[in-house]
């Protein structure tokens, strides 16, 4: 009787919803991308079940004009008949068509979703695990992600292949929402948030308004859909969802999306040193020097004067800062010497762009087990050298007759290697920070926070020109399997010898540079791995690896007292 109750009233908010439709008019969205953070599972009756409880809609599109050419398919992982019987949603509607004024349209019971053969990957991000962009992007750009939409809508493989159509992907969510199961995408998701006066969002502020709103965006503006620029890790309003989010669109132009090989990958804002290898056949001396010419974003570096010996080669070099913006860089190189590359391809990447998110008290993780921390290779000691270049004098007397001749140099070029070297040494600690309350030594509860000193030197027989100190530290933890989330310190100073820490947390109430270990971390070790980068030399950068451990004991539930109040 409850659920019939249920099932009524349901029925009656759409009945009164179908009046009031406010159209979805989008502005835009881009490719593939995403954000969100972590979540509360909600309470009874308002609940999402967990991480995988998604999926999406693939509708096919005209390439050109951005229409629909298909019926929208909805896959997903999950058991969708073992939910409910009657499972809540608005029909197969796309948000191209909703962009075109199309209203919910109410359904109970009728779902139809397909469970792919292999297995798609994880659309929206939970408490403890972060959903991956580039698997996503890797599964629906893959030739079998084609074959399969060609086969569920009836168009052709080789038109879809071929570019003529393009695939709009959306993001779907399957919650309980007032004690019945929905699905619905992102769009819809705004759509009935604004129906029901905000209350959809207030029970789901964090599944719906960011995780889900989040889990796909545009990176580039598409088919009429604006790429969305605003921010990744915080709640989104309802008619942004409808407007702009939850869309990523995958185009086919002939050949399978390949993966760039780069290079080099270099960190925002920060002094790098590029080098490539002269050879010559011939001498280079101070009469005739070798000289190489790099050209980087506009901007031409020199490296001249360099003597090289018949048949011989050196190193040639430029130090130069990278942008403080994340993109592409092609550097040319030009040379009256034969180079080892006339062209390198660099991507500048930003590493403060994936910081953990926000912990909550009652985030849980029961299956979890402390990981192995990651054991890379050190690089902490270089060598390099160019050639000196003289000129030997030997001089010859040439006689014409008695008393007659004259003097002649018949001397040579005198070549010397000159060697050089640098070494990278470092040292980290981690300590319990100081606003953790019952903390002892190097043992504390879970749901503290820490705090991390990084101190690192380099040192060498080179001149200024010739290297840089470690600009950036990244710093990994056991909760996130040492890869998921990371945290990039703060550079407390600059110069060959650096120190290092957290960045403050903006969700220390403190304001302090700590990282929060989850409050749901087993006793046992808390390790966290450190990689100290950016010590560049011309022979490639030097990086050293580090590991400090913390005891988890107990946790901050054990610090609770509640007592009635007199």
């Amino acid at each position: 009787m409850k659920q019939i109750k249920r099932m009524a009233a349901f029925m009656l908010l759409f009945m009164v919803c179908l009046t009031s439709v406010v159209p979805a008019h989008a502005a835009g969205s881009g490719n593939v991308d995403g954000g969100g953070g972590s979540l509360n599972h909600g309470k009874d009756g308002y609940y999402w079940p967990d991480i995988g409880y998604d999926g999406v809609r693939v509708t096919v599109v005209d390439a050109q004009s951005g229409q629909g050419v298909s019926v929208p398919v909805d896959y997903t992982n999950v058991d969708v008949g073992a939910l409910s019987p009657a499972i809540c949603h608005f029909g197969k509607v796309s948000k191209v068509d909703y962009k075109n004024g199309a209203g919910l349209s109410p359904q109970v019971g009728g779902y139809v979703c397909r469970k792919p053969a292999a297995p798609i990957p994880q659309i929206i991000s939970g408490n403890s695990r972060k959903a991956s962009i580039p698997a996503i992007r890797q599964y629906f750009c893959s030739e079998a992600a084609a074959v399969m939409v060609a086969n569920d809508t009836g168009i052709p493989f080789e038109d879809i292949e071929q570019g003529k159509y393009k695939l709009v992907i959306e993001p779907i969510i399957y919650l309980v929402y007032q004690h019945l199961y929905f699905a619905m995408t992102t769009t819809e998701a705004g759509l009935y948030c604004q129906m029901t006066g905000g209350d959809l969002g207030s029970h789901f502020p964090t599944v719906v308004m960011k995780n889900h709103a989040l889990a796909l965006f545009l990176e580039r503006s598409d088919l009429g859909f604006s790429a969305w620029t605003g921010p990744t890790g915080s709640a989104r309003t309802a008619q942004e969802m409808v407007s702009i989010l939850g869309i990523g669109i995958i185009s086919y132009k002939g050949v399978p999306e390949t993966v760039i090989d780069y290079d080099q990958v270099y960190r925002v804002d920060t002094d790098v040193i590029l080098a490539v290898r002269l050879t010559t056949g011939g001498k280079k001396t101070p009469d005739n020097p070798a000289w190489a010419r790099f050209t980087v974003g506009g901007r031409t570096y020199s490296h001249n004067n360099i003597y090289i010996p018949e048949n011989g080669s050196q190193l040639a070099w430029v130090k130069w800062h990278t942008p403080t913006e994340p993109g592409e860089v092609t550097i040319t190189i030009s040379s009256n010497c034969s180079t080892s590359t006339g062209q390198i391809r660099a991507l500048i990447v930003d590493l403060d762009d994936n910081p953990p998110p926000d912990p909550q008290a009652d985030d849980r993780n029961d299956g979890f087990s402390i990981p192995a921390v990651p054991n890379k290779q050190n690089v902490t000691y270089l060598t390099w050298g160019e050639w000196d270049c003289w000129w030997h004098a030997h001089w010859v007397w040439h006689s014409r007759g008695e008393d007659d001749g004259y003097w002649c140099d018949h001397g040579w070029w005198e070549y010397e290697w000159e060697p050089y070297s640098a070494s990278l040494s470092a040292s980290f600690s981690t300590k319990p920070d100081a606003k953790n309350p019952t903390a002892s030594g190097k043992t504390m509860k879970s749901g503290y926070g820490l705090n991390a000193d990084v101190s690192a030197s380099v040192s060498s027989s080179a001149p200024s020109g010739h290297i840089t100190g470690a600009q950036n530290v990244v710093a990994y933890f056991p909760e996130f399997d040492y890869g998921e989330y990371w945290r990039i310190l703060k550079r407390k100073n600059t110069g060959y010898s650096s120190t290092f820490e957290f960045q403050v947390n903006p969700y220390s109430t403190y304001g302090r540079p700590v990282h929060f270990s989850p409050v749901w971390y087993p006793n046992g070790r808390y390790a966290t791995y450190v990689e100290v980068l950016d010590a560049w030399t011309p022979a490639g950068m030097l990086q050293i690896n580090l590991t400090d451990t913390l005891t988890v004991r107990g946790s901050l539930y054990d610090d609770w007292h509640i007592r009635p109040i007199k």
